[in-house]
């Protein structure tokens, strides 16, 4: 919502917009940038939405009774969806769309940063963060270009990745997150066939990733491709599979492979995406957006270095994906933290609503030790910083994990302080 409030007030339009994280005091990294940019922030009480107001854009998110929503109906003003409006947007573009379970933002911003080294000058629409492209009036998950090339995350978690019109798709993988595997599945075949040009999908050439086996030391990876040899600036198996994606998106569009590899060994990496926060007694801090179980486990043995131990702090994102992926939640953290490693669930982010909150941290735990997991905390927020300095021994990595939650990058700059 953020990235098209940008977008929009970059086309000329003006643009309010309610957060409710405005209303309860919540820090918020996109909240002082938007209003910079020239967004107006207003209540969410529905006083902003007039006769006047042209439309009401809305995420899936937004319950039926939002205060905005109700005055739209009695001003008789239409309600979009987001998907909707941006596809609009992308009307006449030349348009690379990027989807998939896990992996699509990382993705996104790599193609957009090759594309922006190789002079094309795209425009950038992400879901996450790209530091490089953050500015005091700039959010920093969207890139303004001047050319007729766009490059957007396609969001698969309410089903309006088909909502676009695209060249070139890109397909991340599949599994287990919004809904289940087959589902997830038949919508990203469907995407992909829907690319005007071309594409690269992980869905229907499993053989881009059978035999792939990159080298990864550190906080950096290589592979080969093509007679060229890549080297990716971040951790994990997860981001060497992200940039053979892109690799091989940037050949079919056309792009020496030499001068492609010259760029992806200068990104700059997104923010919240295994991004390292800090050191401190030989002790690593990382922050990441993990939040299904196929992003956590990745994320972990990512991180993971010899001789020390992974210690996660992890926050559920809600109620209802808490109840939906409890079971391989509690499969999977069992099976990470079944030796000396240690694992810390906060309580669930609870964003209001009309949520159903029967499903808690504390019964996670408890699943968790039920199929063999060891060592697991529920811990408050405040309290996390000072267990880790605790805990902590050098060459022991933090993982702080976890979706919506603004305060969670804040946590993990206070655990680098604790240490």
């Amino acid at each position: 919502m953020s990235a098209l409030a940008q977008v929009l007030v970059a086309r000329g339009g003006r643009v309010t917009g309610s957060d409710r994280a405005l209303e309860c005091g919540e820090p918020s990294e996109t909240l002082d940038p938007l209003a910079v940019a020239g967004v107006e922030l207003v209540p969410q009480d529905g006083a902003a939405v007039t006769s006047d107001t042209a439309c009401v854009v809305m995420s899936t998110a937004i319950e039926a009774d939002n205060p905005d929503l109700l005055a739209a109906a009695l001003h008789d003003v239409s309600v979009r969806h987001r998907s909707d409006v941006l596809a609009e947007c992308l009307a006449g573009k030349q348009v690379v769309a990027i989807t998939g379970t896990s992996g699509k933002s990382t993705v996104t911003a790599m193609a957009g940063w090759v594309l922006q080294e190789l002079g094309l000058d795209p425009t950038v629409v992400n879901g996450a963060i790209v530091p490089v492209w953050r500015s005091e009036r700039a959010v920093g998950n969207v890139r303004l270009g001047r050319s007729d090339l766009w490059v957007i995350e396609a969001d698969e978690s309410d089903r309006t990745l088909n909502a676009y019109d695209f060249d070139w798709a890109v397909v991340t993988n599949v599994s287990t997150d919004h809904f289940g595997v087959d589902e997830a599945r038949a919508l990203f075949q469907t995407f992909a066939k829907r690319a005007r040009v071309g594409g690269v999908s992980a869905v229907d050439e499993p053989g881009l990733l059978a035999d792939f086996e990159p080298t990864v030391q550190g906080d950096t990876s290589c592979f080969e491709y093509g007679d060229v040899t890549f080297t990716v600036p971040m951790p994990g198996y997860h981001n060497a599979a992200n940039a053979l994606l892109v690799v091989v998106l940037m050949e079919r569009m056309g792009h020496s492979l030499e001068r492609v590899g010259e760029i992806v060994a200068r990104f700059p990496g997104l923010h919240r995406r295994l991004e390292r926060v800090g050191e401190a007694n030989g002790v690593r801090v990382f922050d990441d957006y993990a939040h299904n179980p196929a992003k956590i486990a990745a994320a972990w043995h990512a991180v993971r270095r010899e001789g020390g131990r992974v210690l996660g702090v992890w926050r559920p994102h809600g109620y209802g994906p808490l109840r939906q992926m409890l079971e391989p939640l509690a499969v999977d953290f069992s099976g990470l933290n079944s030796g000396p490693d240690e694992l810390v669930i906060l309580p669930v982010y609870d964003a209001g609503g009309t949520a159903d909150r029967s499903v808690s941290s504390e019964r996670l735990a408890e699943r968790i030790h039920q199929v063999g997991g060891s060592t697991v905390h529920v811990l408050s927020l405040e309290d996390v910083p000072a267990w880790v300095a605790e805990q902590a021994h050098e060459r022991d990595t933090v993982l702080v994990m976890g979706a919506r939650d603004p305060g969670l990058p804040a946590l993990a700059r206070g655990i680098v302080a604790a240490l």
